[in-house]
């Protein structure tokens, strides 16, 4: 079994996976979001989130009154954090000192999934999937201002830092560009080859966004212009990405698969798969910790399940695994 393999540790490419805590409480899982100032993640858990200290490989806290949780976007000057709940429409709002609800935002939009916080505007996005919208909260408030209508389904979203926010649009099959100073769609550029994409990354440097598609593959396209960069393969059941600007990889979570895709570029257009390294299955979501070169997966073990229904997860067995790499791992 895949558990009684990562005691030991899985090595591929100079890559190692180790388990770093478990967390036994009943429940499913979604995003992570880590705070490198801290070294704390934070790990959604339907009616609650778990904060792991990452360095002394335990949870300190727990932040409870939700019951869906989906995404965690940090505002560090104001030392805040928020939640968005797709079960209740509204965002959850958390002291990061105290981990102690501060407020809780009613939305107009109908179940917030992604959610992220724009430097460049000084305000947090709420991706609501059922309304195809975009929430506008004022952190400093801890009130929704507005709304942003999109031309699908909104996934995953990332923010380039100087103004544009992009979001993948699941039904549609492409992928949305918003202007966060008007508070506008700018442009949306079709993700050929790409069925239902869901995560999403980004290297602000060179321009370049990241979808990790269900059908098996990761789309590379220019943030600037829409063109599509480049096509390669990953694993099944992807459903996150992550860029390291420090070392210029890129990473995608394949829960099907049990695998973590490395990618790395030559350049701004030309890219290529450099390790294919053993998670578990299950292991879907990711979080970065760029400066020490660590990648965080929620994973459980799944029991069997009938044709065409869904593997449910094993009471106990959720925790969350690291991956560290060596100098020069995946070249």
């Amino acid at each position: 079994m895949i558990s009684l393999i990562l005691a030991t540790a899985l090595a591929t490419a100079g890559f190692t996976t180790t388990p770093l805590v478990s967390l036994p409480e009943p429940g499913g899982w979604d995003y992570l979001a880590f705070d490198e100032a801290s070294h704390r993640l934070f790990v959604t858990r339907g009616d609650h989130i778990d904060v792991v200290d990452v360095d002394a490989a335990g949870a300190v806290a727990r932040i409870e009154g939700l019951k869906g949780a989906h995404g965690v976007a940090l505002v560090p000057l104001q030392q805040r954090g928020f939640v968005s709940d797709g079960k209740t429409d509204k965002v959850l709002v958390f002291d990061m000192t105290t981990f102690k609800t501060v407020s809780v935002i009613s939305l107009s939009g109908k179940k917030p999934d992604a959610i992220l916080f724009d430097k460049a505007s000084g305000h947090v996005l709420a991706f609501n999937g059922d309304s195809h919208d975009a929430s506008v909260i004022d952190p400093t408030q801890a009130r929704q201002i507005g709304s942003i209508k999109l031309p699908g389904a909104p996934e995953f979203a990332v923010s380039d830092g100087i103004g544009h926010v992009f979001v993948n649009l699941e039904d549609r099959n492409a992928l949305t560009r918003i202007d966060t100073r008007s508070g506008k769609v700018d442009g949306t550029f079709d993700l050929a080859g790409c069925k239902a994409p869901s995560g999403l990354a980004i290297d602000s440097i060179r321009h370049r966004l990241f979808s990790v598609c269900e059908n098996e593959v990761v789309v590379i396209t220019d943030a600037a212009s829409g063109r599509q960069v480049a096509t390669l393969p990953i694993g099944k059941g992807a459903d996150a990405a992550g860029f390291d600007s420090r070392t210029g990889r890129v990473y995608s979570s394949n829960g099907q698969s049990g695998t973590l895709t490395v990618i790395e570029g030559d350049g701004a257009d030309h890219y290529r798969v450099t390790a294919t390294v053993p998670t578990q299955r299950s292991a879907r979501t990711l979080a970065l910790d760029e400066r020490n070169g660590r990648v965080f997966l929620s994973a459980a073990e799944l029991s069997p399940a009938p044709e065409g229904k869904r593997p449910t997860m094993v009471d106990g067995s959720f925790r969350i695994l690291t991956v560290s790499s060596s100098p020069g791992a995946g070249k």
